[in-house]
């Protein structure tokens, strides 16, 4: 039966093995992973790892677009509401 890890096991394992204070077989015993996926997640790590910087960025302008989205929605169902209502009040 295979294990799935978490990113949090993950990160912890592939700094200790970024670090060096271990070998690598010191972090397959105390981790009880396979050495293959020590070496793994070190090389994401340190493929990927630059990313998370760039994530924020990413959110906060992705977050702007949908703020600018909602504002366009709310000024069209404000006019869509403003029509109905003098409608309404035109046909009583």
């Amino acid at each position: 039966m295979r294990k799935t890890h978490n990113k949090d096991f993950k990160f912890k394992v592939a700094i200790e093995a970024i670090r060096g204070d271990l070998t690598i077989a010191q972090i397959v015993s105390k981790y009880q992973v396979a050495e293959s996926l020590v070496h793994r997640w070190k090389k994401q790590l340190l493929n990927f790892g630059g990313d998370i910087f760039e994530g924020k960025k990413e959110a906060s302008s992705v977050a702007c677009v949908d703020i600018d989205k909602l504002h366009a929605k709310i000024g069209k169902l404000t006019l869509e509401r403003d029509f109905l209502e003098s409608a309404l009040l035109k046909s009583r």
